[in-house]
């Protein structure tokens, strides 16, 4: 009996002493980062069967488990990295927001300023004075520019750094990761129990991994865990670890973009599949607000230099000279050319596939009237120019997968304000990615000409219309209007009004518009009147002349080259009205209502972004909690472990030393 006796007693003190050691385990690491509860799990002993019936013989502890449940931490995973993406989002897109937002420092006040100088050139045109002023204000404009794009290319560069240190991040925690499944597994072979603490680390590996970059695990049988990235690729299986490198874009070496090392080299993953943690962030930020924000600063200057050189190309400078002449300077700004980057991973073998690219000419006013404005078609997306077998080839705007142009051979092709020369073919499977405007807002600046000398600044229009002193009746005939293409080369030409109604003296091939709208063409003499309606206009060579009134006959007037326009702002009043016209995105809005929406949408998206990481912060706290309710130490609830556990050792000492009293009384009777 007191054999029976000391041996549950010395269980009992055996599975006490367990539970306090647990217990205490449990209360020095309450405040440490990963630690789950641990608990131990008790058992009856197997019981001896007697003529009395069966007698217990104590208890033992099966195992010390771990207070820990895979849905709730997977759930506080799933949160944890959407937070971490959010959050590198919010930290990358708040600077642009506070950057474009900036009333002092953002483009609209360079613009406004730009165009009060154009307007005080069409006040004064013989100024020098205004023409050094409107040149300060556009160099302004462009400085303004760059320092946006500057900035830009700052976060980009930021970006690509933190890119390289969250791969870099990412290799340590899987090489740590794989070193301790291997010491999970040597220790389960060991004893065949859990190492919880090792396995608390491992977790807390995983949730650290799972804030650069989402993953995903399955257990193995011997206790290791495989951990993927993407859609599956592999990036710890067991002790093994296939490291990640952050590399130059074959597509684009500016870019810093995320490869997996292989024994074949570095596979480059799409972008697609980086989801989730500060890595994912980082990329969705590049992919839908860096190189948005980049992309419309640069059609912003692209579409104002455009537009403004068109119409300046249009005038006469103080010196006369206009387009026909070998010293006029036709652009005001000037702007690089579309940007194509060759994929590095395209054959290099002879003839190897070159491409280059320029703007479209900005779609101008027509004939006869030449009203209306310039606007350009550039959009804010790149393109990828992809080569098929026998020189085919199809080019995607990137922004929205839609192609745009396809076709097969060399030669040139015009989409959304690019033409795009296709010199030499690519080999099959070639690709090129075409930037059109990515670099026009760091690179736009004034024609070196003109800054030397003022005066070439065209303001004048490059010709006028002078009524005879002589003449009787009502009819006038505006100064003109000029068009793209239009020559003065028929100038001086006089207009006679005849008796029967006709004006005589104008060119071959005119075009003559009536106030019903209808048109008559040329040659000969020119009706006044068209059935019920009157002359208003009157076109040729590409020049325009509102009509007004009605002429005696014999009234002349003389249609001729603008020699002297000393005092003429016709051009630079077209300039100032740029400002109000739709000259961006296909004519649908003005240069600074464009701007105006780059800084709404950005603010939206940067107020939409927070409201996101706040919402989910809440759901990453409430999953916390749910599995820390379960999982965390209560040190309320260890000390009272602890003196249950006390007692319960006290009672199995009671009950060894009643069975020691038992055993000496025993021993006295004999």
């Amino acid at each position: 009996m007191s054999t029976g006796i000391f041996s549950i007693g010395v269980s009992g003190l055996g599975a006490a002493q367990l539970g306090l050691l647990t217990t205490e385990h449990n209360v020095v690491n309450a405040s440490t980062p990963g630690y789950t509860r641990q608990r131990t799990v008790q058992a009856t002993n197997i019981a001896i069967n007697t003529g009395a019936g069966a007698i217990g013989q104590g208890v033992h502890v099966q195992t010390i488990e771990r207070m820990y449940d895979k849905f709730l931490t997977a759930q506080v995973n799933t949160a944890q990295t959407q937070v971490s993406e959010l959050d590198a989002y919010y930290s990358q897109i708040k600077q642009i927001d506070s950057m474009l937002a900036d009333p002092n420092s953002g483009l609209s006040p360079a613009l406004q300023n730009f165009f009060s100088g154009v307007q005080q050139v069409a006040s004064n045109p013989s100024s020098l004075p205004a023409r050094q002023s409107m040149i300060s204000s556009a160099q302004t404009l462009a400085t303004r520019f760059h320092s946006l794009d500057t900035r830009v290319q700052e976060l980009a560069d930021q970006v690509n750094g933190r890119i390289t240190g969250a791969v870099t991040e990412i290799n340590t925690f899987a090489s740590q990761i794989a070193d301790v499944n291997q010491r999970i597994v040597l220790s389960e072979s060991g004893n065949g129990q859990p190492p919880n603490d090792l396995m608390d680390l491992r977790d807390q590996l995983l949730s650290e991994l799972n804030k650069l970059i989402k993953v995903t695990t399955t257990t193995n049988s011997d206790g290791s865990t495989n951990v993927f990235v993407g859609s599956g690729q592999q990036l710890v299986i067991g002790s093994q670890v296939m490291e990640m490198a952050a590399i130059p874009s074959k597509a684009d070496s500016s870019r810093v973009v995320v490869g997996l090392k292989t024994v074949g080299g570095i596979q480059e993953l799409p972008e697609s599949l980086i989801n989730g943690g500060e890595l994912g962030g980082l990329i969705d930020f590049r992919n839908e607000s860096l190189d948005a924000v980049t992309n419309e600063l640069g059609r912003d200057a692209a579409s104002l230099a455009l537009t403004f050189n068109a119409q300046h190309g249009l005038g006469q400078d103080l010196l006369g000279n206009i387009s026909a002449n070998a010293s006029f300077v036709g652009g005001f700004f000037t702007v690089p050319d579309p940007k194509v980057i060759p994929n590095a991973s395209n054959s290099t073998a002879l003839p190897v596939g070159s491409l280059t690219a320029t703007f479209t000419a900005p779609t101008a006013p027509t004939s006869p009237s030449f009203s209306g404005n310039f606007y350009t078609n550039l959009t804010t997306s790149n393109y990828q120019v992809q080569f098929g077998a026998a020189g085919a080839y199809t080019v995607t705007r990137l922004n929205d997968n839609q192609t745009v142009a396809s076709g097969t051979g060399a030669g040139v092709i015009a989409f959304d304000g690019v033409d795009l020369n296709i010199a030499v073919v690519g080999a099959s499977g070639d690709k090129f990615v075409l930037k059109p405007v990515s670099e026009a807002g760091r690179n736009i600046d004034i024609d070196s000409r003109i800054v030397s000398d003022p005066r070439l600044v065209a303001a004048a229009a490059p010709l006028r219309a002078t009524p005879s002193q002589t003449n009787t009746g009502s009819m006038t005939v505006s100064q003109g209007i000029v068009g793209v293409g239009y020559s003065v080369a028929g100038l001086p030409i006089t207009l006679t009004a005849l008796a029967g109604g006709t004006l005589s003296g104008a060119p071959g091939a005119w075009t003559a518009v009536y106030s019903d709208g209808t048109t008559n063409s040329g040659p000969g003499n020119v009706a006044l009147l068209n059935g019920g309606a009157t002359l208003s206009k009157i076109s040729f060579s590409g020049l325009s002349f509102d009509i007004a009134g009605t002429p005696a006959t014999g009234d002349t007037f003389s249609l001729q080259r603008n020699t002297s326009g000393v005092q003429d702002g016709r051009n630079a009043v077209l300039f100032a009205k740029l400002q109000t016209q739709n000259t961006v995105a296909g004519g649908t809005a003005t240069f600074q209502s464009a701007y105006a929406r780059l800084v709404a949408d950005n603010g939206i998206r940067t107020r939409e972004t927070k409201v996101k990481l706040d919402a989910q912060g809440a759901v990453l706290d409430q999953a916390q909690a749910t599995r820390d309710s379960l999982s965390a130490v209560n040190l309320d609830e260890e000390a009272a472990n602890m003196l249950r556990f006390q007692q319960a050792y006290q009672a199995s000492s009671k009950i060894l030393e009643i069975g020691s009293k038992l055993f000496d009384t025993i021993l006295s009777i004999s």
